[in-house]
């Protein structure tokens, strides 16, 4: 009959192709147990979906059937915590943000829900009670920023080489828009996402700041996944609107983002309703009741309902966001509550 100890010696030799350390020293490989001709473990992964399963899941396979006496192998999967995976993998270093206290990025399921809207006039209300604040756009397929704040110019680089942020109603700004022709059509692979994301990270002189916003690519695909994963300490808020086609694909980022061990702080419904006039009857253009099924079926905060307002549009064609323009409207209320429960 074979023991724990032939198996914890077949098993070190399996090792993460990264960091060539070994997966049971890592602590992937863990519970194991012996009935009979039966060994059983459990092997943890970052995301079920991870794309070392298959074939780690075969590896521990042939490994532990080799050894005589093992007749079966059976291998439960789980996930790691987030604070499981960044104390065995602790994420890079940059000392662009290594001043920056908290970071927020905002995401949504789909296009055209108004989801750099609300990270611009988030980040203004946050300024707006006082905090430090830095703004990095990092949509790659469409970088609007420099345009919704009317932002002129490249950044200029400091003595040491580090680039520093342009600045404009009271908080730091970056965007991927600033470093390529604003018409120009961008193709980008992971690999290529993540390494302009760390240098915009890590080469970006963000200095003293209580709170760094990030507008995030919409959709569930790959790019926001790989920004999200390649910011330390990242807390998420998803924006929606109330039709049931953007809940549709919330549902689906909530849930990937959840896979990947990111934390979401909270939803905002965006253009939740339309007012015709001081006093009218708010008309639910886009349907109702959608940030408070998300609310109570992710058991997720929902901060706030911003209305489909004309002075927004208006604002921000003059590239003069709500929160620089108007900030004590009635719209204006509304970001500055969110930007107070995000901070509590």
């Amino acid at each position: 009959m074979v023991n724990e100890q032939q198996v914890r010696k077949i098993l070190q030799t399996l090792k993460h192709p990264k960091t060539q350390k070994s997966f049971l020293n890592l602590g992937m490989i863990r519970d194991i147990a012996i009935d009979n001709d039966t060994v059983s473990l459990t092997l943890a992964l970052k995301s079920e979906r991870s794309p070392l399963r298959r074939s780690l899941q075969q590896q521990i396979n042939s490994a532990l059937q080799s050894l005589p006496g093992v007749g079966k192998v059976h291998i439960e999967v789980s996930e790691l915590s987030r604070e499981e995976w960044e104390k065995m993998f602790p994420p890079p270093v940059y000392r662009g943000i290594a001043r920056v206290k908290e970071i927020v990025a905002v995401a949504s399921g789909k296009g055209g829900v108004g989801k750099t809207t609300v990270a611009i006039n988030i980040a203004l209300a946050l300024a707006g009670q006082g905090l430090r604040v830095g703004l990095l756009d990092a949509d790659i397929y469409g970088p609007s920023v420099p345009i919704m704040l009317d932002l002129v110019g490249e950044p200029e680089s400091s003595p040491d080489g580090m680039i520093l942020p342009l600045e404009k109603f009271g908080i730091k700004i970056m965007s991927l828009g600033m470093k390529a022709q604003q018409n120009e059509a961008f193709i980008w692979r992971g690999p290529l996402v993540a390494k302009m994301i760390g240098h915009l990270l890590g080469n970006v002189q963000w200095g003293d700041l209580d709170f760094l916003v990030i507008d995030l690519p919409p959709g569930t695909g790959d790019p926001s996944i790989t920004i999200a994963q390649a910011i330390p300490r990242c807390q998420i808020l998803m924006v929606t609107t109330p039709q049931k086609v953007s809940l549709a694909d919330v549902q689906r980022a909530i849930d990937l983002f959840r896979k990947y061990n990111l934390k979401i702080i909270g939803l905002v419904e965006n253009m939740s309703y339309f007012v015709s006039e001081p006093g009218a009857v708010p008309l639910n253009i886009f349907g109702q009741g959608g940030g408070e099924q998300l609310s109570r079926e992710y058991q997720l905060p929902l901060l706030g309902k911003i209305p489909l307002d004309l002075t927004i549009r208006s604002s921000e064609d003059r590239g003069l966001p709500l929160m620089a323009a108007e900030p004590k409207s009635s719209a204006g209320a509304i970001f500055q509550e969110i930007a107070k429960l995000i901070t509590n």
